[in-house]
């Protein structure tokens, strides 16, 4: 296909827009992001979409529906909404980890648009609506907590989540005022309700959601195969604690009369590492910290990190949190510190829609020939849509199992492979709608 070099320029192109020169990074609602925005909704409305962006800042793009015995598109409002076209959401992510690769969450978005394109080349319409979504914020690198682009989409960004605040001190709600040019919180109470961030659909207006994605694992590089599907994804816990000690001289203080708190941090850090060594398929990490003054020759007196949790057994995970509770008193009466716990996130484990993986499969097995079922220990921002509607997810092979990276590498042949899937998709749910 013609249309893979065109997915690869796009992915190329998207790739070099960041917020830092020399590396990737596209936070919520920064510079970068807005840059994306635009040149995403480009290619969207090249594809004959609508586009918009929400007041989250998620990218959205429709192709209204074309029926059968219709001279044009069918729209909302009409006569007897039940007979209305559902819509199909596709999508991912635009926002970037830190010092990231090219592939992650920009693939997701960028495929099903590269899909239409193919679509529109062979003269195929759609009697569904399509809405393919660059959701804002998905990795957590501003505020320590995922999915506040989907989160917004869905009208599940609670209040709690609102008030989390950012290096700058800035919170979410004020970044998203500023956003939308509305009065600063600050000065003036500005709310949910007046930010209109409601679920974008009712759940009987969509057939769901489907998002590809790079697998960041490495089973099907492993298996030989370019794509398979997802059949659940991990449930996830995220943390932010803080350990709160006392100031001293570093050269004067007496080790057994220090209450260091990046020590106390340090520690709790292996045992969390130690836990999750010994309690299969876990995963614990502490992948952020602060230490306070910040001077070489003066104790801690304050330590801030994060902390996530991640099982595919909601029970288990659970109890390893309940475990990591009490090993962290444990550390604090012992070094005399206070440490304190603030829950940024929290999703349970979600099972992908049987009905939606089996016809994905069924794409999959055409093209492919075989499919393969797998668990994802990743989050994505199916886990939020899975609140609106039923997801699917098409996992797409990566170099090494390799994200979160700028090695971070999907093959042309892999990319024409999931291309395939994604166009034989539409194309049977189109046949089977008729």
């Amino acid at each position: 296909m013609k249309t893979v070099a065109l997915l690869r320029s796009m992915l190329d192109e998207l790739g070099g827009i960041t917020d830092e020169p020399g590396r990737l990074t596209r936070t919520f609602l920064s510079p970068a992001m807005e840059r994306a925005v635009k040149l995403a909704g480009c290619w969207m409305q090249d594809a004959g979409m609508d586009v918009r962006v929400d007041q989250a800042g998620n990218l959205i793009g429709r192709l209204e529906a074309i029926q059968v015995g219709r001279t044009g598109p069918v729209r909302r409002g009409g006569a007897g909404r039940s007979a209305l076209p559902k819509t199909l959401i596709l999508g991912s992510h635009l926002d970037t980890v830190r010092d990231a690769g090219k592939y992650d969450g920009a693939l997701g978005v960028l495929l099903p648009v590269v899909a239409l394109y193919e679509l529109n080349s062979r003269g195929v319409k759609l009697p569904f609506h399509v809405e393919i979504v660059g959701f804002a914020e998905e990795e957590g690198v501003r505020f320590a907590s995922a999915y506040l682009g989907s989160q917004g989409y869905t009208g599940r960004l609670k209040r709690q989540t609102l008030e989390l605040r950012d290096a700058d001190g800035v919170s979410v709600r004020e970044a998203i005022e500023r956003w939308n040019g509305l009065p600063s919180s600050r000065s003036k109470r500005v709310g949910v309700n007046t930010l209109h961030l409601k679920p974008a659909h009712r759940r009987d207006e969509l057939l769901g959601y489907v998002e590809a994605h790079i697998e960041q694992g490495p089973v099907l590089e492993a298996e030989k195969l370019a794509v398979g599907v997802v059949s659940a994804i991990a449930g996830q816990s995220r943390y932010r604690l803080t350990w709160t000690g006392k100031a001293g001289h570093a050269g004067t203080t007496p080790m057994n009369l220090r209450r260091d708190a990046f020590a106390g941090a340090a520690e709790f850090a292996l045992a969390a590492e130690k836990l999750a060594q010994a309690t299969p398929g876990l995963v614990a990490t502490v992948g952020s910290l602060a230490v306070r003054p910040g001077a070489a020759n003066v104790i801690p007196s304050e330590a801030v990190h994060t902390l996530d949790v991640r099982q595919a057994r909601d029970t288990a995970r659970q109890k390893a949190l309940f475990q990591l509770g009490r090993l962290a008193e444990k550390i604090a009466r012992k070094r005399g510190l206070k440490v304190a716990w603030q829950r940024t996130q929290d999703n349970a484990a979600v099972n992908c829609s049987p009905q939606l993986t089996a016809r994905l499969e069924r794409s999959v097995n055409t093209v492919q020939g075989r499919s393969l079922r797998l668990v994802s220990g990743a989050g994505h921002d199916a886990v939020a849509m899975s609140a609106l509607t039923p997801v699917a997810m098409l996992f797409v092979r990566c170099r090494g199992g390799l994200s979160h990276h700028p090695d971070e590498h999907v093959a042309p042949k892999d990319l024409g492979v999931a291309l395939k899937v994604m166009v034989d998709f539409l194309e049977r749910l189109a046949a089977d709608a008729k």
